[in-house]
């Protein structure tokens, strides 16, 4: 181990304090404005390891010496010296060598000291950048909000001048809406109350004048109305005085004490309300060919028919209601509904319609009726039939019994009873008619009172011939 006085260690303590002096002189602590220092130059301390490398290898070697005798002596003596010390400066340059391991890795150390400095001084560099640009936008932010402060006062000073005005501007316009609709409620008022009283006045005037005129008109029509019916009654009786006449239908009493066309029209209704009725059968016909009238009457069924262009024929036993036909041009004839479809050879028919007939029939002849029209139907055909609807009692009260040739009503479920027993089907009940259209008092009444015993007066059923 070598001491303080060994020349040697002195001077390589002295060399490597010098190195540590120039490093410091070369690289500070630290700059003034807190970044980090320059990169240091390691290029003095590789010369320094050097040199110290140097010494270290030259421990124990002997100078050389001009040659000659006295000089060899001196350099073997030398050698010989050196060998014997080598025990003793061993540990020295063991000394010295890891002395120069460690500044090796001093400058191992230092070089990887500097790439970090050069990668910290670039993230730096990018940070300042940063830095620069977000305290620009930090000064911007701070005029922006210094200039937002007083542009929020100026606006809110507006506002509250605005507000002011506006409510101020709302309440003038508010009351002088107010005064104008107050003056136009007034006007308003007034001339309606004018105008409704000469309404009135006209209104009564008008009034008497219609009436009188209406009076003077009914007055009027009922004497020619009650004069033609006389003029056609003879001439019906004229001329059926050359005609055969049909025999009288057995299933039918005979009222030959009055004129039922006459009787028709007064209670049945007119020509126009009958044929408006009973358009609602058209659609059920519309694809007919040839369609049987049973009781045709006065032909309304059969004008409907013709408007609908489809080929229809009718059949009643009055002749005056069959010759008025036939003066409107249809096809009619006088027959008995029960010869008519039992002798009848021709085509059958794709409709057969019967419109206020079956009540006429006693109810032993009623089946038989139904029987013999599906037998005369094709395949497919209708046969519709309308008659009073006994589920109403209205019915009861008003228009069935004014007819005496009425028998009895048919309920619904047994028409249906007697289409289903003779191959009919596709069944539908149209009620029709409700009681409460013709008399008013019926819709004071209870709704399931008008609905269970109020109903419709008439009902039509349609089948088809399955």
């Amino acid at each position: 181990m070598a001491t303080a006085s060994d020349p040697r260690a002195n001077e390589l303590g002295a060399i490597v304090r010098e190195i540590r002096d120039r490093v410091r002189a070369r690289y500070p602590e630290g700059q003034p404005d807190g970044l980090p220092a320059p990169l240091a130059d390691l290029t003095p301390l590789l010369h320094a390891r050097d040199a110290a490398e140097a010494k270290v290898a030259a421990i124990g070697s002997v100078n050389p010496r001009p040659a000659g005798f006295v000089n060899n002596i001196i350099q073997s003596t030398k050698r010989n010296i050196a060998r014997a010390l080598g025990w003793f400066i061993r540990d020295q340059v063991e000394f010295n060598r890891s002395t120069v391991n460690a500044i090796d890795a001093a400058l191992e150390a230092l070089n990887e000291v500097n790439r970090s400095l050069v990668a910290v001084s670039g993230r730096i560099d990018k940070l300042k950048q940063d830095g620069v640009g977000l305290r620009a936008e930090a000064t911007e932010l701070k005029d922006i909000r210094v200039h937002w402060i007083r542009w929020r006062e100026s606006w809110e000073k507006r506002l509250h001048h605005n507000e002011a005005q506006f409510l101020r501007s709302v309440a003038e316009l508010n009351g002088a809406f107010e005064h104008r609709v107050s003056a136009s409620d007034v006007s308003f008022r007034d001339s309606l109350r004018v105008q409704h009283s000469e309404y009135l006045v006209a209104l009564e005037k008008a009034n008497k004048d219609i009436q009188a005129r209406l009076w003077s008109d009914l007055d009027r029509i009922r004497l020619e109305y009650e004069r033609m019916i006389h003029y056609e009654l003879r001439l019906i009786r004229q001329r059926s005085q050359g005609l055969v006449e049909a025999p009288p239908p057995a299933v039918v009493q005979d009222f030959t004490e009055f004129d039922y066309t006459r009787f028709a029209d007064k209670f049945r209704g007119s020509e126009d309300y009958v044929r408006q009725t009973q358009s609602f059968y058209v659609p059920y016909f519309k694809d007919c060919h040839a369609v049987l009238d049973i009781g045709c009457g006065r032909g309304e069924f059969l004008e409907v028919m013709r408007e609908a262009g489809i080929q229809t024929h009718g059949i009643d036993l009055d002749s005056s209601s069959v010759e008025e036909c036939r003066n409107k041009g249809l096809s009619a004839e006088v027959a008995d509904l029960f010869h008519y479809l039992s002798t009848e050879t021709g085509e059958p028919f794709d409709g057969i319609f019967a419109a206020q007939l079956a009540e006429h029939l006693p109810p032993t002849l009623l089946p038989r009726m139904i029987k013999l029209c599906a037998a005369r139907l094709k395949p497919g055909g209708v046969l519709a039939l309308e008659t009073p609807n006994p589920e109403s009692l209205a019915i009861f009260a008003t228009h069935f019994y004014i007819d005496p040739t009425h028998t009895r009503p048919i309920p619904p479920a047994l028409m249906a009873f007697y289409f289903e027993e003779f191959g009919l089907g596709r069944i539908e009940v149209q009620r029709r008619f409700p009681a409460g259209d013709s008399m008013p008092e019926v819709k004071e009444l209870p709704q399931a009172v008008q609905e269970k015993f109020f109903g419709s007066l008439d009902y039509a059923i349609i089948g088809r011939k399955l």
